[in-house]
C-alpha cells in the first residue's frame, strides 16, 4: 500500500507542478517574418544574398539562397548564419583566403 500511495502522491505532485508551469513552447517564426529585422547588405548572385539580422536575440551575418514564391523572394534552407564571433574569425582570415584563391586559379 505504501508503494502505491507514494506513487499516487508523486503523480499528484507532478500533475500539480505541471499545471500552469508547463515549459514554454518555442514560437515558430516564418522566415518571411524575419525580414523586418533583416538589413540587406548585398546580392552576391542572382539568388544569393548577404544580410545582417537579429535571430534568437543574437546579431548574425546571414549568407543565404532565396527562391520565388508567389512572386516574392523567400529565404531558403541553404545558407549559413554566422555569429559575431564566427564572423570576426572569418574576417581575420580574409587575406589567407584571398591568397589561397589566387594560388588555386
Amino acid at each position: 500500500m505504501s508503494g502505491k500511495a507514494k506513487r499516487r502522491d508523486d503523480d499528484a505532485a507532478s500533475d500539480a507542478d505541471s499545471e500552469g508551469h508547463a515549459p514554454p513552447r518555442k514560437a515558430i517564426k516564418k522566415d518571411s517574418d524575419d525580414d523586418s529585422d533583416s538589413i540587406f547588405v548585398c546580392e552576391i548572385s542572382k539568388n544569393r544574398r548577404v544580410s545582417v539580422r537579429n535571430w534568437q536575440g543574437r546579431v548574425v551575418v546571414d549568407i543565404r539562397e532565396f527562391y520565388l514564391k508567389d512572386g516574392k523572394q523567400m529565404p531558403g534552407k541553404k545558407g549559413i548564419s554566422l555569429t559575431m564571433d564566427q564572423w570576426n574569425v572569418l574576417r581575420g582570415h580574409v587575406e589567407e583566403i584571398d591568397k589561397a584563391v589566387s594560388e588555386s586559379s
